[in-house]
């Protein structure tokens, strides 16, 4: 039976027992028959001379240390698509933060860029089955979020300066949620792995029900020489020092081979980011979503990532990078909430 949570073209012609909603500048709310009602002011801006209904306010500015909301919906339903697109000066220095069911600790809390797999204000395109990233700079998410009682979305800008041109649409869908259906979770980490320590957390302390979907790394190298060595592994309900899940190496678990060698974008998988020049330290942006293949756990999740490369006799090279990472999940409330998140200076990569 079709649920809008449901995937897949086949699906498509099936009609179901909803409203369809929308939210931008243009509607704020997403109410019914309120949209493009902005009246331009008298003899001057892009809409002047057309008056009413037209292109008024297809955007908002940042004002800065601000935080706006973008979206605040009573439910039940299930937001299906949302579409940003910003200066790349927002990307790390504003904060994308997601409530769901009026839960005051946020599901989602990723810099804006990060989230839609472009990290550190570098701009790269992304074809991909739930994350989609469009010339120049259109973010679109396609994860399913489905909420009970209400859905809150929130952007804060960090920085020190008004950020203008802020466009955005949300779309949704207001139906009942089936009872098995879990929230949508996105957490961010940065840490610079140690020759002593070469792993980096990208999630701890997850407790509950629930199914892990994505991760997005954006790897900085402190070295040259290759970097992917290292393995991905998942600690499943109550593993220790040994991993239920355990990948060969990051190139591996990124769906590549044999370090790569070039970019690519794919549905699953892709490895979008690759700068390597004269003026930059090596960086390098990966994703992979387990949307086929969920990471299914009861009590807990742990997910870690190596950071190795190559001593000259063959032995691994423990290594000293700068690896920022989101975990993307699904899980049954309550969730726990998450560390604090970095501040604007400890968030800033060259």
């Amino acid at each position: 039976m079709y649920h809008p949570l449901s995937f897949g073209l086949s699906n498509v012609p099936f009609l179901v027992d909803g409203v369809t909603r929308s939210i931008s500048p243009e509607n704020p709310r997403g109410e019914k028959g309120a949209g493009a009602r902005e009246i331009p002011p008298p003899g001057r801006g892009p809409a002047a001379h057309l008056g009413k209904g037209w292109k008024v306010r297809p955007c908002v500015t940042m004002p800065a240390g601000s935080t706006l909301t973008l979206a605040e919906i009573d439910g039940p339903g299930v937001i299906q698509h949302i579409w940003i697109t910003v200066d790349p000066r927002a990307y790390r220095d504003s904060i994308l933060r997601m409530y769901w069911d009026g839960n005051e600790n946020p599901s989602v809390e990723v810099p804006l860029g990060d989230f839609f797999c472009n990290g550190n204000a570098q701009r790269v395109n992304v074809v991909s089955l739930p994350i989609n990233v469009n010339p120049s700079g259109g973010f679109n998410s396609y994860w399913p979020m489905p909420f009970r009682g209400a859905a809150k979305i929130t952007l804060e800008n960090q920085r020190w300066e008004d950020i203008h041109g802020l466009y955005y649409q949300v779309n949704y869908c207001l139906t009942e949620v089936p009872a098995e259906a879990a929230y949508f979770h996105a957490q961010w980490r940065r840490s610079i792995t140690t020759r002593e320590c070469p792993e980096h957390v990208i999630l701890d302390g997850i407790q509950g029900k629930g199914q892990y979907v994505g991760t997005y790394l954006l790897w900085c190298q402190f070295s040259d020489g290759w970097w992917g060595e290292g393995e991905v592994k998942f600690y499943i309900d109550g593993d220790s020092e040994d991993p239920t899940w355990c990948g060969t190496g990051t190139e591996d678990y990124f769906g590549g081979a044999w370090c790569f060698g070039e970019t690519f974008t794919a549905p699953f998988m892709g490895y979008p980011l690759w700068q390597c020049d004269n003026e930059n330290v090596p960086k390098h942006g990966l994703y992979r979503w387990h949307v086929m293949d969920p990471i299914r756990f009861d009590q807990d999740l742990k997910a870690t990532v190596q950071a190795l490369g190559w001593w000259p006799d063959g032995a691994y090279e423990p290594l000293t990078d700068d690896i920022s990472s989101v975990g993307y999940w699904y899980q049954m409330a309550p969730h726990k909430p998450f560390p604090p998140l970095p501040g604007l200076l400890e968030r800033f990569q060259r």
